[in-house]
């Protein structure tokens, strides 16, 4: 029974991990897109749309990191070429995400998807307790771990990486230095988009094959939630996704075991958890404004 909590927590946190990591790039950059819901679930919708009509579901993840850069590129030009507020903006991301995916995979409504499968690596996947959860997940899931560990790479030991940190902590003076702010914001927020897109593909590819309308319910604020709760550190998202998904499990496998809670309750632990967190960690202002990238949400108008 303890690995196949471990397993369903291991899927339940991974497209929080991957929203998650994407975003915390974006927000480095200096900018605050809150229309990871949105992009999220385009990248549900068209993943599993491209799967059923290829029948390949790596060309599923292949469309809905695809329709994740797609549907950031408006949140970038909106905010970054038009100066629109970012907050706004993003929230409208969010609602036209919700409302164009529900429309797109109106005909995929009740339709069998095909899943992603596992990786099966001979004498270690058949090992006991740790072979599954080692060496038999499907490719997202360690997608989503070298993501984690090349995001903090590429953010501390390049200097790609610090360029974007300059950008995101002062856009005036790396723009004083010949940095072009608006494409490294550009190049984040697409970024985002597609690990955003590919969280979303994970849902209707892997987790679990098959298309219903707004089926993200609310894994994109959550993953909003983590960023900030990491401190925008990338180590400290992947703990927080997969307490995260723990919560997220808990509630399936309090009503399998019979505890005597309303079924709402339990269906609502994972959002608590997120307000609770976040109340926790404002607490904590000092560590929070060291991390804090100084132009989140801050538009930047380069001098003509």
């Amino acid at each position: 029974m303890l690995e196949a909590i471990i397993l369903t927590v291991i899927t339940a946190a991974t497209p929080l991990l991957l929203a998650a990591t994407g975003e915390l790039v974006v927000e480095k950059s200096g900018v605050l897109n809150l229309g990871v819901e949105g992009m999220m679930v385009m990248g549900a919708v068209a993943g599993f749309a491209v799967t059923v009509s290829t029948g390949s579901p790596l060309l599923g993840i292949v469309g809905g990191a695809v329709a994740g850069v797609l549907t950031s590129l408006i949140f970038a030009f909106v905010t970054l070429t038009l100066v629109a507020n970012q907050v706004a903006s993003g929230l409208a991301l969010t609602l036209f995400g919700l409302g164009l995916s529900g429309l797109m995979g109106e005909s995929f409504v009740g339709q069998p998807g095909i899943k992603l499968q596992s990786l099966d690596i001979p004498g270690l996947t058949t090992l006991p307790f740790v072979g599954k959860i080692l060496f038999g997940q499907d490719i997202l899931v360690y997608l989503s771990f070298a993501a984690v560990f090349g995001v903090a790479w590429f953010l501390n030991r390049t200097r790609a990486g610090l360029i974007l940190r300059a950008v995101g902590d002062n856009h005036a003076s790396a723009h004083a230095l010949g940095y072009s702010v608006i494409g490294v914001r550009y190049v984040a927020v697409m970024f985002g988009g597609a690990m955003a897109g590919l969280g979303g593909a994970y849902l209707s590819v892997a987790y679990t094959p098959l298309w219903v309308e707004n089926m993200t319910a609310g894994r994109g604020w959550i993953a909003l939630a983590l960023v900030v709760f990491a401190s925008w550190m990338p180590w400290r998202a992947a703990i927080g996704a997969y307490l995260f998904g723990a919560v997220t499990v808990l509630q399936f496998h309090a009503q399998a075991l019979g505890i005597g809670f309303p079924s709402q309750f339990l269906a609502m632990l994972p959002y608590l958890a997120t307000v609770i967190v976040l109340v926790a960690i404002s607490g904590n202002r000092r560590a929070t404004l060291f991390n804090t990238p100084s132009s989140l949400g801050k538009s930047f108008v380069p001098d003509r």
